[in-house]
Parts: C-alpha cells; sequence; structure tokens
C-alpha cells in the first residue's frame, strides 16, 4: 500500500489487541490501539483520524454501543468506517451496532485475524 490506512482499534483484551495490531501493521496499516473507549475517544480528540475503527462491544467503563452513540452525537469520525468486531452475535445487538452507525459487525470467533484485515481491505 503506498498510502497507508489508520486503523484504531479498540478492545480491552490485551492479547486479542496485541494480536491484530501486529497483523494489521505488518498488512501496512498504521495501528494505534485502545484499550476502553475512553482512551480511544481520547487519541481522537487529540487529532487520530483513522480510516477504519475496530471496536468491541464489552468493554469496562464504557461500552461499544457508548462509544458509538457518543461519536454519533458529537459527530467524530465522520469519515471512518466503524467495524464493530465482538462474539456477542444477538440480532439485536447487530441492529442496533447498525443503527448507531457501524458498517460492519464482524463475529471474533467466525473469522481468523487475516480473513479480518481482507474484508476491511474490501471497505476501504
Amino acid at each position: 500500500m503506498t498510502n497507508k490506512h489508520k486503523i484504531l482499534i479498540i478492545d480491552d483484551d490485551e492479547f486479542l489487541l496485541d494480536m491484530y495490531s501486529t497483523k494489521f501493521r505488518e498488512t501496512g496499516f498504521e495501528t494505534e490501539i485502545a484499550f476502553n473507549s475512553s482512551e480511544a475517544l481520547e487519541k481522537i480528540n487529540k487529532g487520530f483520524q483513522p480510516d477504519i475503527v475496530l471496536l468491541d462491544i464489552i468493554m469496562p467503563q464504557m461500552d461499544g454501543f457508548g462509544f458509538l452513540e457518543k461519536i454519533k452525537k458529537e459527530n467524530l469520525l465522520k469519515n471512518s468506517k466503524i467495524i464493530v468486531l465482538t462474539n456477542i452475535n444477538q440480532k439485536e445487538d447487530v441492529n442496533r451496532a447498525m443503527a448507531l452507525g457501524a458498517s460492519d459487525y464482524i463475529i471474533k470467533a467466525y473469522l481468523t485475524p487475516s480473513e479480518i484485515i481482507k474484508k476491511i481491505e474490501k471497505l476501504l
């Protein structure tokens, strides 16, 4: 990739954060990570504008839905695609995330990190 795409990965699971951030860096993405929604919002408010946000739903403090509501209400990340990456597979949660502006909803257990990267590259 000539123009590095920026990705922000938000997940409270350190192992998954490390694995996904490594995979995305190897694929040529400029990668930022956040252990929770508050940390992610801090990075965004300091000017980080990712092309893609990978967002988990279950997190301490503010969950992924709270993050989606906040960025929608404050009109942050207008040019970013937000992809929910979670193991919550309830139809009402999928619908809620999409209604709050998510571009896609991926169940972690169903895809390998490489498949997730391919899917995200198609979205860009």
